[in-house]
C-alpha cells in the first residue's frame, strides 16, 4: 500500500520533481548541442545534468516512500531518460540523411 508523503517531505518532493524535469531537459539539450557543435564541454554538461536528475530521483524515491514495484518504475524512468535523447538523435540523423540533408 502507498504511504502518503509527509508534510515535512512535501516541499522536498515538490522541489526534486521540478529538478527532474529541468535536468532531464538540460541533458537532452546539451546532448543534442554536443553532437551539433562537437564541443566537449557540452557532453560533460549533459552527463552532469543526468547525474543531477539521478540524484533527484533518488531523493524523490525516499521522500515519497517508493518501494517494491515502484522501484522498477523508477529504474525504467531513469533508463528511459538516459536513452531517449540518444534514440531521438539517431532517428533525426537517419531521417535527415534520407531526405538528402547532411550534417556539416
Amino acid at each position: 500500500m502507498l504511504q502518503p508523503v509527509e508534510l515535512k517531505d512535501f516541499f522536498i518532493t515538490f522541489f526534486a520533481s521540478g529538478i527532474i524535469i529541468v535536468s532531464g531537459a538540460l541533458y537532452a539539450l546539451f546532448y543534442a548541442f554536443y553532437h551539433l557543435k562537437k564541443i566537449a564541454v557540452l557532453n560533460y554538461l549533459a552527463y552532469v545534468s543526468y547525474f543531477v536528475l539521478f540524484i533527484s530521483v533518488l531523493i524523490i524515491t525516499q521522500t515519497m516512500h517508493l518501494d517494491k514495484i515502484w522501484t522498477i518504475v523508477v529504474i525504467a524512468m531513469l533508463v528511459g531518460y538516459f536513452l531517449a535523447p540518444r534514440g531521438i538523435w539517431h532517428l533525426c540523423v537517419a531521417t535527415h540523411k534520407e531526405k538528402g540533408y547532411e550534417q556539416k
